[in-house]
Formats: structure tokens, C-alpha cells, sequence
């Protein structure tokens, strides 16, 4: 076999690959995943939220801590982890910018959360599983991540490292059992 062929079939292999991935990770639900701020904020409102108060929420700027005291005085009860990442969520991305009073739609115009950052952007390059899911960092050892020369390129803003380092800093690792068999590679 020549090496071009050999080179060709290496090429194709992977490419098969890459297309597997994609379509496995386009058609997979990350519920799995522990629910990251956005999420916790929205089930926290209710469905569909009160515009009001999430215009309220969108347009106040709270420490971390005030943050999580407005979530434990709700009725709807968090564990701890939730709880944490829902403060460090809403202390990383609010206020919003702009004006969040003009929008009808304000529960899907909500900053991403750590874990729609993490399902999204991860699986561009590599396995969710290995580069996520199955990591143990604190918040500066996620930061670091980013300092990475593939890394730095990611287009995302300083905010959103900040989210998706501090969300998996408390949501990280996962059990091994916990991540669907079709992810775990």
C-alpha cells in the first residue's frame, strides 16, 4: 500500500469518526449533566417565569452570597451544589447588558450556563467524557485551561469563561455510571 492510500484511508477513518460523534452528540440530551445556572434560575421561577421578576433578576447586581440568599428563601428547595451554582451563575451574569426590560422573550435571551457551555463547545474538538466530564479542578484550575494555546482561541467572552470554569469547578466530576454508555469515549 502506498502511503498516499495509507494517508487517504487514515483521513477517511477519522473523518467517519468525527461524523459519528457529531451526529451522537447533536441527537444526545444533556440532561444527564448536572443542571447548570440558567437552568436552576428558570425551574426556580417556575414555567413560564414571571416576566416581571426575571426582568428584576436580569437588572440586579448582587454579590454571591446575596444571590444565594435569594434562592434559599424560594419555596422550591435546592441541594447545595445547585444552590452554589445557581449563586455563582447569577453573580457572573447579572445584570445583563443591554436592556433586559424590552425583551418578551427574556428566559431565552439568559446568558448560557456552564453546562450549555460545556455541551456545546467541548465536543467541537475532542470527547465531552475525557476533557469534562471526568475532570476534578478547582475554579483556577479550570481557568488555566483556557491559557492553552487551543484554548485561547475559543470565541468566548471573559464572562462565560468565568461561568463554564466556576460550573465545572462544582458540577465536576461526574460518575463514570452517571454519563450515557454512548458518551464515554
Amino acid at each position: 500500500m502506498t502511503r498516499a492510500a495509507s494517508g487517504g484511508r487514515l483521513f477517511l477513518a477519522v473523518l467517519a469518526l468525527a461524523v459519528s460523534a457529531f451526529a451522537q452528540a447533536a441527537g444526545e440530551d444533556n440532561t444527564f449533566m448536572p443542571k447548570g445556572g440558567r437552568a436552576l434560575l428558570l425551574d426556580l421561577l417556575g414555567i413560564p417565569p414571571d416576566q416581571a421578576e426575571l426582568r428584576a433578576i436580569a437588572q440586579a447586581r448582587r454579590t454571591e452570597p446575596e444571590w444565594r440568599d435569594f434562592a434559599a428563601a424560594r419555596k422550591n428547595a435546592l441541594s447545595a451544589r445547585e444552590l452554589a451554582t445557581l449563586s455563582a451563575y447569577l453573580a457572573i451574569n447579572m445584570p445583563m447588558s443591554g436592556d433586559p426590560a424590552k425583551g418578551d422573550k427574556l428566559a431565552s435571551a439568559l446568558p448560557s450556563d456552564g453546562r450549555d457551555l460545556a455541551w456545546s463547545g467541548c465536543q467541537n474538538c475532542h470527547s465531552l467524557f475525557a476533557s469534562h466530564l471526568t475532570q476534578r479542578r478547582n475554579v483556577q484550575g479550570w481557568r488555566n485551561m483556557f491559557l492553552s494555546p487551543f484554548h485561547r482561541e475559543l470565541k468566548l467572552s471573559p464572562q462565560e469563561r468565568e461561568e463554564f470554569a466556576r460550573y465545572s469547578a462544582l458540577n465536576m466530576p461526574m460518575k463514570i455510571e452517571d454519563v450515557p454508555e454512548d458518551l464515554r469515549f
